[in-house]
C-alpha cells in the first residue's frame, strides 16, 4: 500500500505568477508570511510570451511598473509583450519569490482541519490557511455558438492562439470578429499583409486617445480608480469598453479593411453575416471575443451560477481566500499591471488580519 504523502504547508498561497500573483508576493515578502507561488507555466511572464507578436502594452512604462521595481528602460514607451514577459521575469528574480513552476492547479478544497488543499496535475499536495486565486481575468476562450455554422475548410483560431499573420493559410477574405483592441492590432497585423480583412466590429464602441497626456488625466482625476462599489464606479462599469482611437484610425486607413458591424451569424459557404455587411466565403476566422470563467477547479462556494467569482473588492465569503487580477475586481485598472499593486496590497492587508495559524511550518 502506497502511503499518502504530507502536503507542503505553507501561510498563504498565491495560484499564479502573472504581475496580480506578483504584486501579491511582493506584499506578502514585505509582511514576512510563509508563502509560495504556483503557477502552470515553465516560466515566468510565459502567459506574456507566447501573445501575437505585434502585442503591445495599452499603457507606457511609467505607469506599468509593479510595487518596488520601476520598469526599466524609457518612460514614455510602450512596452512590446517580450518586454513585458522580461520585465515580470525580472521582477520575480529580483525578489527571490518562492515561485513553483509548472504546477497546474487541479483543486483547491477546504481541509477538514481548518485549512485548504491545493492539488497539481505534477502530483503535489499544498496546504495553506490563506489562498489568493490569481490566474487572470478568465481562461477559457469565448467563441459564439454560431461559429459551429463554419465549414471545417475555415481555420478558427482564438486570439489566445493567434500570434502571426503566416498561422493563416492563402491570401484571400479573412475576418476578426471582436470589439476591443486585440482585435483591432490583430486586424491590422493581417491587413498588412494585403489581403482581405472583414472586422467584425461593433460600430458603437466608443474610442479613446491613448497618450501621455490621457493617462496623466486619469491618474490625476482618479478617473481609473474609482471603485466598482460606488455610484459611480457602477455607471462607468456599465458603458462599453472603449478602445484605442489610434488604432482604430489606423486600421481605417487600410483599404483592404472592411468594417461589416458586430457579427450576428455564420454560413455554411464559410461567410459571416454582419451588422452592416455580410463577407464572402473565408479562409480563416480570428476570434477576439474574450474570455468566459474556468475555475471548475475551485471546490468552495464562492462562485456565482454563470462560474464567474462571488466576491467583494477580491474578498470572498470562504475565510482566507481571496481573487486578484480579475475586470473590475474594484476598479477599472484591476486587471492592468498598473493596477496589479494597489489590489494586492488592500486585499493582502485584509488576508492577514485573520489570526496567525500555528500549524504552518515557517
Amino acid at each position: 500500500m502506497t502511503l499518502a504523502t504530507a502536503p507542503l504547508c505553507f501561510d498563504t498561497l498565491v495560484v499564479g505568477a502573472g504581475q496580480a500573483g506578483l504584486a501579491a508576493a511582493y506584499y506578502l515578502q514585505q509582511a514576512g508570511v510563509a508563502f509560495c507561488v504556483l503557477d502552470a507555466a515553465p516560466a515566468v511572464g510565459y502567459s506574456w510570451s507566447q501573445r501575437y507578436d505585434s502585442l503591445r502594452l495599452f499603457s507606457p512604462a511609467w505607469v506599468s511598473g509593479l510595487p518596488g521595481y520601476a520598469w526599466p528602460g524609457p518612460r514614455l514607451h510602450y512596452p512590446s509583450k517580450d518586454e513585458a514577459a522580461a520585465y515580470l521575469r525580472d521582477y520575480a528574480a529580483h525578489f527571490r519569490f518562492p515561485i513553483a513552476l509548472n504546477q497546474r492547479v487541479e483543486r483547491l478544497r477546504a481541509a477538514p482541519n481548518g485549512r485548504y488543499h491545493v492539488s497539481t496535475a505534477a502530483g503535489t499536495v499544498y496546504e495553506a490557511r490563506r489562498v489568493i486565486i490569481a490566474t487572470g481575468p478568465y481562461s477559457g476562450p469565448a467563441i459564439p455558438a454560431f461559429a459551429a455554422h463554419l465549414p471545417s475548410s475555415v481555420l478558427q483560431l482564438h486570439s489566445q492562439q493567434y500570434q502571426r499573420p503566416a498561422q493563416l493559410p492563402g491570401a484571400g477574405p479573412v475576418a476578426v470578429v471582436g470589439s476591443g483592441n486585440s482585435a483591432l492590432q490583430i486586424a491590422a497585423d493581417l491587413a498588412g499583409t494585403g489581403r482581405p480583412v472583414f472586422v467584425a466590429f461593433d460600430e458603437k464602441t466608443p474610442s479613446v486617445p491613448n497618450n501621455q497626456l490621457t493617462w496623466s488625466a486619469l491618474l490625476l482625476f482618479g478617473l481609473i480608480r474609482i471603485p466598482r462599489h460606488t455610484r459611480l464606479g457602477r455607471f462607468i462599469h456599465q458603458q462599453p469598453e472603449p478602445v484605442v482611437s489610434g488604432d482604430l484610425t489606423r486600421l481605417r486607413g487600410f483599404a483592404n479593411a472592411h468594417f461589416m458591424g458586430r457579427a450576428t451569424g455564420a454560413l455554411p459557404d464559410g461567410s459571416l453575416q454582419g451588422r452592416l455587411a455580410s463577407t464572402p466565403p473565408l479562409q480563416a476566422v480570428v476570434w477576439a471575443t474574450g474570455f468566459r470563467p474556468d475555475f471548475s477547479w475551485l471546490q468552495l462556494p464562492i462562485l456565482q451560477p454563470d462560474g464567474s467569482p462571488r466576491h467583494h473588492r477580491g474578498l470572498t465569503e470562504a475565510p482566507g481566500i481571496a481573487f486578484l487580477g480579475l475586470q473590475w475586481l474594484d476598479s477599472r485598472r484591476s486587471a492592468l499591471l498598473n493596477g496589479a499593486g494597489p489590489d494586492a496590497r488592500r486585499v493582502v492587508q485584509a488576508l492577514l488580519r485573520l489570526p496567525p495559524d500555528p500549524a504552518v511550518l515557517q
